[in-house]
């Protein structure tokens, strides 16, 4: 019988463990999408306790205690201690085997604190004693914690509108992890909120110093704020779409709709879609032109309990996948780009498993070797994927229909400085699912040498340094 959590955890055959142990474990880490707070980084942030580190802002184990039973108050609430909301999490641990999350807090307390014991109402109070006192060390700081992890890059998620101040303190002092901003224009499209968006608008007008009054101006102030972030570092946009757009404009039509909306007018369903495809195709000509990679993640239904919305705000825990139908309009939204040579560096991740096999056709209809290997990529599984099953069906559905050897790899799209295991997760993952097929003659024994340095490594770390340029 197999080990929990050992060091061949989740490998089941010795050509796995090969792959892993060989090649794979001692790669350093790029995360190139995460949603870290900056400042944490830049001020080397230390955490109180494991429950400010590890529970705060963790939709993933809010859902699991609600699932639990768990009352609210031990949750988010503001009247229960830091303790007490552990202790609930303890409680809710034991039952969630089969869930990602069994399999992440013990990978992450056995990494971060060298804690093989399981996490239960027993052991919660010495876990938690002894971890929170761990955290008060300079090697588990937030930079300790990502040099622990050996992490060379990572990209936090920044508004145009963003000052990027600690981005800018952080390379100023010189850190061995290069911290680097990722454009994340979603604000500058949300014209379902007219009062919302027009605040938006001025506040774009005053960071920019762009007077704006018309829909030419809200290029020109975001194209100054794309140029700024560039000078940080940036080298990555970042879109959350329900769907694609691909809705035929004009020019005089968008500066209509822009003035309705900039003057508090409510739009319809078609002149949103037709502003929000106007938005992309600016946001995509300016990430070509600079060189960029796009990044489109896609497929979320949000926000689904209004009276839990209404109480906590977004992203806690009410968001859910969708069915969005958006194969047609992913087609003509890189089509247009395409047929005016200015598709850039895409990467593509769906939150929906059915769209798998759509994702990875699609990146092969617009792969260009004029931009090098896999300009088009699969993302990884993202969100609720991003576990053992859902990064297999990706892998399996990229290797079926395009090139696995040519992908970017994992990222944390985490807000917890203890999510770094996930890329061991994945690159487990990874290498069992490849050293299964040598085990059972699918792929040539003679090659594993090949295998382990032209695939695992560059899957997870040589195509990502190769690909982004950081």
């Amino acid at each position: 019988m197999k080990q929990f959590n050992d060091e061949n955890f989740l490998l089941q055959t010795p050509t796995a463990e090969r792959l892993y142990h060989e090649y794979a474990a001692s790669l350093p880490i790029i995360d190139y999408h995460c949603h870290l707070n900056p400042e944490y980084v830049a001020s080397d942030h230390r955490f109180e306790n494991l429950s400010r580190i590890w529970l705060e802002g963790d939709h993933y184990k809010w859902r699991a205690m609600r699932a639990n039973g768990v009352d609210e108050r031990f949750i988010t609430g503001a009247d229960t201690t830091d303790w007490e909301k552990f202790e609930k999490w303890a409680g809710t641990v034991p039952y969630t085997m089969r869930n990602p999350l069994y399999h992440w807090t013990h990978l992450e307390l056995r990494t971060a604190f060298g804690e093989r014991r399981l996490l239960n109402p027993a052991s919660a109070r010495e876990i938690y004693d002894r971890c929170s006192a761990m955290l008060q060390e300079s090697t588990h700081s937030a930079q300790g914690l990502m040099k622990h992890y050996n992490v060379e890059v990572v990209c936090t998620t920044d508004d145009p509108v963003d000052s990027l101040e600690h981005h800018i303190r952080h390379r100023e002092n010189g850190s061995s992890v290069k911290m680097l901003p990722t454009w994340r224009p979603d604000k500058a499209m949300a014209v379902e909120n007219p009062a919302e968006y027009r605040r938006y608008i001025d506040r774009l007008a005053e960071v920019s110093g762009v007077e704006i009054s018309r829909f030419a101006d809200v290029v020109s102030a975001l194209k100054v704020r794309h140029d700024f972030f560039a000078g940080v570092g940036c080298r990555l946009s970042d879109h959350g779409l329900g769907g694609f757009y691909a809705e035929d404009y004009t020019p005089d039509e968008i500066e209509t709709i822009f003035k309705k909306v900039y003057n508090g007018s409510s739009l319809d369903d078609a002149e949103v879609a037709k502003f929000k495809t106007a938005m992309l195709v600016e946001f995509a000509v300016m990430d070509h032109d600079a060189g960029w990679t796009q990044q489109f993640h896609y497929g979320a239904l949000r926000n689904n309990n209004s009276l839990m919305m209404s109480r906590l705000g977004p992203d806690t825990g009410y968001d859910s996948i969708g069915d969005f139908t958006v194969g047609e309009n992913m087609s003509r939204f890189l089509d247009m780009l395409a047929s005016r040579d200015k598709l850039a560096k895409t990467i593509i991740y769906n939150l929906n498993p059915r769209d798998n096999e759509l994702v990875a056709t699609m990146a092969g209809n617009f792969q260009d070797g004029r931009y090098g290997a896999g300009k088009i990529q699969f993302g990884s599984g993202w969100w609720f994927l991003d576990q053992k099953d859902g990064m297999e069906k990706q892998m399996n559905a990229l290797s079926n229909l395009g090139l696995l050897s040519r992908f970017v790899g994992m990222l944390t799209d985490s807000r917890s400085f203890l999510s770094y295991p996930r890329h061991e997760y994945f690159r487990r993952t990874l290498c069992n699912l490849i050293g299964n097929d040598i085990e059972n003659g699918l792929l040539p024994a003679s090659e594993t040498d090949f295998i382990g340095r032209e695939i695992v490594v560059k899957v997870c770390y040589g195509n990502a340094k190769e690909y982004f340029k950081f």
